[in-house]
């Protein structure tokens, strides 16, 4: 596809000599409009969205660099070549002020011009090329800070209301719309896990990422919005943005969703040769709704095996809804017994594990006998869950695991099983690693401190600080108040306020050297987070009657669209 190029000159003559002696076609571009002043080049640029402009400076009505200055005040993405017969310097100093690629002097030696002409026009397509790559790379950017965000707010670590500073431009749009929520499970408590069980820390790491893969690369799908969290070790959380036409009203089609994700489960087992099992839940939920549904679906999930029979294909793709009505007051109670428990050994918390394990006595003590069979399953999915959160937060060595994985196996027993779950907190207890934890935190923050300039990562932060993503996620959350995403943006805002108040360095710089590689992004989240755009911002900083430092004169030529 040809670029398109308009002609301004007052002269018709000059006009048409131009159309007809520049080899327009071999540059790869065709003249679509020719103007005989600045305010009927300014009407065509509007209409024609042009890729170059060769103007005359003298000329009636408005005059080229008049026509240049209002291009660069509204940001017009076209290169301009500057045509004219005087040769006074001040013409010259004025059209670079406002970026223009050129200056031709007439009359027009249009082998020359020709050769400029290749020049821009190769320097604009490299430049678009680079921009395309970066907007690729920014796009990849935003999908993992929304991956990180959400994995937080999945696991009910930070407002996800629509006014959250950190709510800003594309994560904005997870705070407004809903979203189905399917969770992928490898059972480890299985027979058939106790394979994965004698893997080693960095073989169950390729695998895990080989399957989030899988699952990343078999959702893309154009105009489907979706995110995979890794939620922990075997476990991966799938989100797909509801889509359509009245997608408000639109309803939950269940055997479109089984047919959908028995079609993912294939493409796991294809290329990983492990099979996963799949809960689902039954309706589309807001983003303040998703943490209540992955703990439905969860707890579902680790209860289903020993309740129902189901054909093959029933038993990978569950629905899950959370029904308190059919629960009994036992139940409930022990799962909420089961929350404080992981929680306060993820804490350390001596005395919230002893009453957790006293009130799992107290209870057991007051339930009849068919409420005792059926309470089986959730106690043991509670030292199920202990094993793999402790597993994911560092809380067991491996030779522990591995001894703790033998007696889990041989356990059929409700007594057992509080055996085990006695035994799982005395183990997590014994690690009571806060001393430690503070100094990792102190570390990290460090860290973060100094790469604040570059995209960095839960990930990178914790193994730079021996701990896991999800077991660093939470303690961070603990020792800062904030989660991960939100620390390191505030602290960027923090940083960008100081540099735009005390230094004269532009927009984009500052954006760079706080890690935004893209000025807009930057923006966006600078006015979320203070009220007010950059350059605002700056002007309020500067005492009464100093003028704030100008932006680079490339700047918008440079981050205009």
């Amino acid at each position: 596809m040809n670029g398109k190029v308009i002609i301004v000159d007052d002269e018709p003559h000059i006009s048409r000599n131009l159309e007809k002696v520049i080899p327009w076609e071999m540059l790869g571009l065709e003249v679509v409009g020719t103007a005989r002043n600045g305010a009927e080049a300014y009407e065509l640029i509007q209409s024609l969205s042009p890729d170059l402009l060769l103007s005359d400076i003298r000329m009636p009505v408005m005059d080229g660099l008049e026509l240049v200055k209002r291009i660069r005040e509204e940001e017009l993405d076209v290169d301009v070549i500057m045509l004219s017969g005087y040769q006074d310097f001040a013409y010259t100093r004025t059209a670079i002020q406002y970026g223009v690629k050129d200056y031709i002097l007439k009359p027009i030696p249009y082998d020359e011009l020709t050769g400029v002409i290749a020049r821009v026009m190769s320097e604009q397509r490299n430049k678009r090329r680079q921009r395309k790559e970066e907007e690729r790379k920014l796009g990849r950017m935003i999908d993992m800070a929304g991956e990180k965000m959400l994995y937080d707010i999945l696991m009910d670590y930070t407002d996800p209301s629509s006014d959250h500073w950190l709510m800003n431009g594309e994560e904005q749009r997870h705070a407004d719309r809903s979203y189905m929520l399917a969770l992928f499970n490898y059972d480890v408590g299985s027979e058939a896990a106790k394979d994965w069980r004698e893997w080693t820390d960095k073989e169950r790491k390729l695998w895990n990422f080989a399957i989030y893969n899988v699952l990343r690369e078999s959702m893309q799908q154009p105009g489907q919005s979706h995110a995979v969290i890794q939620m922990r070790d075997g476990e991966w959380c799938v989100l797909v943005e509801r889509t359509g036409e009245g997608k408000q009203d639109a309803e939950f089609d269940r055997e479109a969703v089984r047919e959908w994700t028995l079609a993912l489960l294939e493409q796991v087992k294809k290329h990983v040769k492990l099979t996963l099992e799949t809960g689902i839940y039954p309706s589309y939920v807001s983003i303040k709704e998703l943490s209540g549904a992955y703990k439905t679906v969860q707890r579902g999930m680790q209860l289903a095996g020993e309740e129902q029979q189901l054909s093959k294909s029933e038993q990978s793709v569950r629905f899950y809804e959370d029904d308190a009505s059919e629960q009994s007051g036992a139940d409930l109670a022990m799962w909420g017994i089961a929350e404080r428990l992981v929680s306060g050994l993820k804490r350390g918390d001596k005395v919230v594990v002893e009453d957790e394990l006293r009130e799992i006595s107290t209870q057991m003590k007051r339930i009849d006998e068919p409420s005792y069979r059926r309470l089986r399953p959730m106690i043991h999915f509670i030292a199920l869950h202990m094993m793999r959160e402790m597993k994911e937060t560092g809380l067991l060595r491996r030779e522990q695991e591995e001894q703790l994985w033998r007696k889990l196996d041989k356990l059929y027993g409700v007594k057992d099983l509080i055996a085990m779950i006695r035994l799982l907190s005395d183990a997590g207890l014994e690690r009571d690693n806060r001393k430690q934890s503070e100094r990792s935190m102190l570390e990290a923050k460090a860290y973060l401190d100094r790469n604040l300039f570059r995209d960095i990562s839960v990930e990178e932060t914790a193994s730079h600080v021996g701990l896991s993503a999800s077991y660093f996620s939470l303690l961070f959350k603990q020792t800062f108040g904030l989660t991960f995403i939100e620390y390191v943006t505030r602290q960027r805002m923090e940083k960008a306020k100081a540099m735009l108040a005390e230094t004269t360095k532009s927009v984009a710089q500052i954006a760079k050297e706080v890690g935004y590689s893209e000025r807009r992004y930057f923006t966006k989240v600078f006015m979320k987070f203070t009220g007010e755009n950059p350059t605002d911002y700056r002007s309020s900083c500067q005492p009464a009657g100093v003028s704030s430092a100008p932006e680079e004169p490339e700047e918008p030529e440079a981050y205009h669209q």
